[in-house]
């Protein structure tokens, strides 16, 4: 069955349409088939070209981080789930956040959602580390250090006009764990900040 070639061609639990058409590739009606397999949820569409295998096929969960670097790129998984994902924040992040350098958008999927914020072309590359997984399978997350930058960046309605202000708006409205904030490298900080030129940047690097 073209299902089977499907799951035994997929090493990880996310691909693509053109992944499906080359298993496909010699039925006569291909989109009836892909169909047939939404609506019984052997797959399940992430977006428009981007699949995940149902609960039926699934060998192990699909990968949200994984995901993220595929439904809008380029992309990196940053701010606020990098952030609870290295342990930095204590609460939950039910949504993904990632920095592209294309326009901001924000995605409603079966799977949860995704909300990409714009940064600028000169700060993308900085700090950003690849996230391995098995199966070959890996993706793009901001270094800590780059995740708290983005997300402080992120926050422009919010009035921090001293050093003081931003330790008090880290420890007491973000809740950043301290030691964490003490073992940041003060020295990609500063690079962060000078490529964002962001004076409330050079006062975090300063706070480290």
């Amino acid at each position: 069955m073209e299902i089977d070639e499907l799951r035994r061609r997929v090493a990880g639990e996310e691909f693509d349409y053109q992944m499906v058409m080359d298993v496909l590739r010699g039925y006569a009606r291909p989109r009836a088939k892909i169909g047939a397999w939404l609506k019984s949820n052997t797959l399940l569409r992430v977006k428009k070209g981007l699949y995940v295998f149902g609960e039926s096929l699934a060998r192990r969960p699909y990968s949200r981080e994984v995901l993220a670097n595929l439904i809008y790129g380029p992309s990196y998984i940053s701010m606020e789930y990098a952030l609870h994902y290295y342990g930095l924040t204590p609460e939950r992040v039910e949504t993904v956040t990632s920095c592209t350098v294309g326009r901001g958008r924000s995605f409603a999927t079966p799977v949860g959602n995704f909300l990409y914020r714009q940064v600028p072309t000169a700060v993308y590359a900085l700090g950003v580390d690849r996230i391995e997984l098995d199966n070959g399978r890996s993706f793009l997350m901001a270094v800590p250090e780059k995740a708290l930058a983005d997300k402080l960046q992120s926050d422009r309605g919010m009035s921090i006009a001293s050093p003081a202000e931003l330790k008090t708006y880290l420890l007491d409205h973000m809740r950043v764990d301290p030691g964490s904030l003490r073992k940041m490298k003060k020295t990609l900080v500063s690079r962060i900040a000078r490529a964002y030129a962001s004076r409330r940047l050079r006062w975090l690097s300063e706070l480290i």
